[in-house]
């Protein structure tokens, strides 16, 4: 049995019992988010999702192709693919592969923070349709949206208070990764900061320095000057 308890005194706890909903509706809004976009024959569209540390992401996606005659979007043809393209916030590429003109693709992050992808046709095909534009539907499951649980339970044999109590779990699980993420940015951006603060007080430092250089640099080329002109 999990616990999770919040301790607070004074007028603090009212602001926590404002900002807990929030941060829990905020987690619960980007674990599923959906959109769609259009795509030329040889155009790329990437996107960038902020994912913490070992957490699944499945990404669902449908294809149409503009019909002149009739002037709608209707389903693509199988020949057409898309290929997809993972990248982490080290540049390295965790997925890439072809698929169908509808399917999904899965991948797991390992390293917390931006990452990319990208998706386009296969030219070969599309080509067939030149001229034409692409439609693609497109949605995200992040973390234990991305979990069937229908599957789970009936693999598991699990009784529908277990299924929840499971789902439960996992949601407070993926909320300490999200947590443990923004605690990985904030440091992140405090040693930027740090960084920066010191890069701008040794500039300080060196504009300091070249003006008390010049300043005595002056001081003894006007001393040099009157001495021989003889005022000194």
């Amino acid at each position: 049995m999990m616990a999770v308890s919040v301790r607070s005194g004074g007028s603090q706890s009212g602001v926590l019992s404002v900002l807990l909903p929030v941060f829990l509706l905020t987690v619960l809004c980007r674990s599923v988010s959906g959109l769609y976009f259009h795509i030329g024959e040889t155009e790329k569209k990437c996107f960038t999702e902020e994912i913490p540390d070992e957490t699944m992401i499945i990404g669902n996606y449908r294809t149409q192709l503009y019909d002149k005659q009739k002037e709608e979007y209707l389903p693509a043809t199988h020949g057409l693919g898309m290929f997809v393209e993972v990248k982490d916030p080290d540049d390295k590429v965790i997925l890439s592969r072809q698929y169908g003109s509808e399917g999904r693709f899965t991948f797991t992050s390992h390293t917390p923070g931006e990452h990319q992808i990208c998706l386009h046709s296969n030219s070969s095909k599309f080509s067939l349709f030149a001229g034409g534009m692409l439609r693609v539907h497109l949605d995200f499951q992040v973390g234990e949206h991305a979990n069937n649980y229908a599957e789970i339970a009936a693999k598991d044999k699990l009784t529908e208070l277990q299924l929840r109590v499971r789902q439960l779990v996992e949601q407070v699980d993926q909320i300490q990764k999200e947590q443990n993420y923004q605690r990985y940015r904030e440091e992140r951006f405090r040693q930027t900061s740090e960084s920066t603060n010191q890069r701008v007080l040794w500039w300080s430092i060196v504009q300091t320095l070249i003006l008390v250089a010049i300043g005595i640099w002056q001081m003894r080329h006007l001393k040099s000057f009157f001495e021989a002109k003889k005022l000194v």
